[in-house]
C-alpha cells in the first residue's frame, strides 16, 4: 500500500493529530514512522478496544484522532465501538487492514467473510481501499465524516495483490 512515509504525509494533510492502535504486519512500519513524526502523536494501546476510548478522549479534548487497527482487531474491539460510537456518539475514523483481502481467491481466512457485514451491521460508512492511487478515497471518506460528524471507516486491502 502506502510507504510509511506516504501515509504520514496524507495522514498530517488529512489534519489528522493524533493515531492509536495495535501494529500488525502491514501496519508496524506506519507506526514506525509515526513515533518519530513531530506532526502527528503516536498513542499506542495493548488491545484494539482501547483504541476507541484513547480516541474518544483525543476528540472530546480537541485532537482529530484516527484508529488504526486490522480487521481481527475490529472483531475484538465490538462493545468498546459501541460505546463510543453510539452511546456517547462520537465521530471517530479508523483506517483498518482488511487482512488477506488481496489474496482472496486463495485464502480460507474467515475474516474475508466478516469484514464488511459487521461493519454494516454496525450502520459504519466504510470505503474500501484497494490499491495506492485510491488516496483520494481516503481523503474525501474522511474529510466527509468530519463535515458530517459521523464515524467512518477505509478498509485498507491487505496481502499480496
Amino acid at each position: 500500500m502506502w510507504t510509511p512515509a506516504e501515509i504520514r504525509t496524507h495522514l498530517v494533510d488529512m489534519g489528522v493529530t493524533h493515531v492509536t492502535g495495535v501494529p500488525d504486519s502491514t501496519f508496524g512500519p506506519w507506526f514506525d514512522e509515526l513515533r518519530t513524526s513531530s506532526e502527528i502523536r503516536l498513542v499506542p494501546v495493548c488491545r484494539e478496544g482501547e483504541a476507541w476510548g484513547v480516541a474518544a478522549g483525543l476528540h472530546l479534548g480537541g485532537a482529530i484522532p484516527l484508529v488504526l487497527i486490522q480487521c481481527t482487531g475490529l472483531f475484538e474491539s465490538g462493545d468498546a465501538l459501541r460505546n463510543m460510537l453510539y452511546d456517547l456518539g462520537l465521530p471517530l475514523y479508523a483506517i483498518i487492514g482488511y487482512r488477506n483481502y488481496l489474496n482472496r481467491a486463495a485464502s480460507s481466512d474467515s475474516t474475508l467473510r466478516f469484514t464488511e457485514p459487521i461493519l454494516l451491521a454496525w450502520g459504519i460508512d466504510y470505503v474500501l481501499i484497494e490499491s495506492p492511487d485510491q488516496i483520494g478515497l481516503l481523503k474525501d471518506h474522511h474529510r466527509n465524516s468530519r463535515r458530517d460528524a459521523v464515524p467512518g471507516v477505509a478498509l485498507v486491502a491487505e496481502g499480496r495483490g
